[in-house]
């Protein structure tokens, strides 16, 4: 009997086309499994009739020998930023709960468009704002992963942590994310998955619950490079409702996958290898320019030399645009109304914001409107704006060297929850490697490479020019290949 939890998009989608099985028996496994797996907390809301739904709708489709769509028969995890169709959408916070959509987001509509279904909402840090996934109103996700010879539970990473969780615990085969600074590298990187950033702009953002919209971008999360390149094809494309939307075909990312880096040449940041950084963390690097010399690429060293202000830069324009972005919650028209009897207007916002927001987004929020308040404007939000500019000015003098750029996803592997929620420095320094892309816009992918001797995924990331997916992900594949990372937590959930 087939174990459906452990097939990936394209085995479960070519099986499905091919008639081996039908997609309500996937639907069914992985429904069962994500009921089972209740601990991990990865799901705020579950929908097992949505799975059905659309799994019935592919096999009546199949039976009529009509063309079946790229994602047919996938049963996904959707995070609970993405706007649903009568199905609760709390970005994980209190002051969204219980808000109801009725329309659906272009990036979710496009999914069920190709015959996927939805699993349910998943899990995320309040607002996509976090790195280990311990913001949420509705509690911290746990890693599937632990530490060997210890039982702490450990962080999926964030903000996209249920997204992870759910990949690599096996409930559900693939499952979207965000990433704003890193949000879908680092914990793609922490649970031993591939998941990618496209340049900014390949997936709409309309009806994705906004945090910084000069950075925010959907993506892809799953067990391999080829399954993330199916199911990008399937969420991208030009969006007329998103003003930031590309207009661009989208390629045909799958059919063009090739592991041969013959005449490509991979850039290394000598600014990337940083004080702090974990030596097994470089040993992995090392181990990524050996893979990628190995596929026929030759490494470069290259100069990224206002890397070490990116992170500084986007812990100003994020919050900056968060604030803004966040000033809609204020009680009237739709989610949690806190009204003190007596109440003014003012009060009403005060109180709504007090109990709905968590401190991680108070804190951002504070963050964000002091650096655009009058006298310091200039000091701080301009300057940072400057900042990014020669960040992604770095990035273009790089191309004329390199092709690709390789570097660590993360400077340390996974820890335990709890570990730096006390030390916002020490979380926000997760985003290090990841900023700079997401600065500049550009592709960005981790994939996992090995285990440290804690038993625990390390990622590395490979960042590529603007609309160069495919080099991105060619490259991802190549290192797959090699490294050979089939490892996957023990269940204990």
């Amino acid at each position: 009997m087939t174990d459906f939890t452990a097939l990936g998009v394209k085995d479960i989608r070519d099986g499905v086309a091919g008639g081996s099985f039908t997609a309500r028996e996937v639907a069914e496994s992985f429904n069962a499994a994500v009921e089972a797996a209740a601990s991990l907390n990865a799901f705020i809301v579950t929908t097992p009739d949505h799975a059905l739904a659309a799994a019935d709708a592919v096999d009546a489709t199949r039976a009529a020998g009509k063309d079946l769509g790229a994602m047919a028969g996938v049963p996904i995890g959707m995070k609970d930023l993405f706007c649903t169709n009568g199905v609760q959408t709390t970005a994980a916070s209190h002051i969204l709960e219980g808000f109801t959509p009725q329309y659906e987001s272009t990036v979710s509509q496009n999914l069920w468009d190709a015959g996927a279904g939805m699993l349910g909402k998943l899990n995320l840090d309040q607002f996509a704002m976090g790195s280990s996934n311990e913001t949420s109103y509705f509690g911290n996700v746990s890693s599937p992963w632990r530490k060997e010879g210890s039982n702490a539970a450990m962080s999926p990473g964030g903000s996209s942590g249920g997204s992870s969780t759910a990949v690599a615990a096996r409930i559900a085969p693939a499952a979207t994310g965000t990433d704003t600074g890193g949000s879908i590298r680092q914990p793609a990187a922490f649970t031993g998955i591939c998941g990618i950033k496209p340049t900014y702009g390949r997936c709409s953002r309309w009806g994705v619950v906004a945090f910084a919209s000069s950075l925010d971008q959907a993506g892809p999360m799953a067990r391999s490079v080829e399954d993330c390149a199916i199911m990008l094809e399937a969420m991208a494309g030009f969006d007329p409702k998103d003003s930031t939307s590309l207009q661009m075909d989208v390629p045909n990312w799958e059919a063009a996958l090739s592991a041969d880096l013959k005449g490509k040449k991979v850039g290394i940041p000598r600014e990337y290898r940083m004080d702090g950084t974990d030596e097994e963390i470089l040993k992995s690097w090392e181990q990524g320019k050996a893979w990628l010399r190995d596929a026929g690429a030759e490494i470069v060293d290259i100069s990224l030399p206002h890397t070490k202000y990116a992170l500084p830069a986007y812990y100003i324009i994020a919050p900056a645009e968060a604030s803004s972005n966040l000033a809609r919650y204020d009680g009237v028209r739709y989610g949690l109304r806190d009204l003190p009897e007596g109440a003014g207007l003012q009060d009403m916002y005060a109180a709504t914001r007090e109990e709905g927001f968590g401190d991680e987004v108070k804190r951002r929020v504070l963050i964000g409107t002091y650096v655009l308040s009058a006298g310091f404007y200039d000091a701080y939000y301009n300057q940072a704006q400057k900042v990014r500019a020669l960040v992604a000015r770095d990035f273009e003098n790089a191309w004329a060297e390199c092709d690709l750029v390789l570097a660590p996803t993360t400077p340390t592997a996974s820890f335990p929850l709890g570990d730096k929620s006390d030390d916002p420095l020490a979380m926000y320094l997760n985003d290090v490697f990841a900023v700079p892309a997401s600065l500049a816009g550009l592709p960005a992918m981790s994939v996992p490479a090995m285990l440290n001797a804690d038993g625990l995924p390390l990622g590395l990331q490979l960042v590529g020019k603007a609309f160069d997916e495919q080099g991105v992900l060619n490259a991802g594949l190549a290192i797959q290949q090699r490294a050979g990372f089939d490892a996957k937590p023990e269940k204990w959930w």
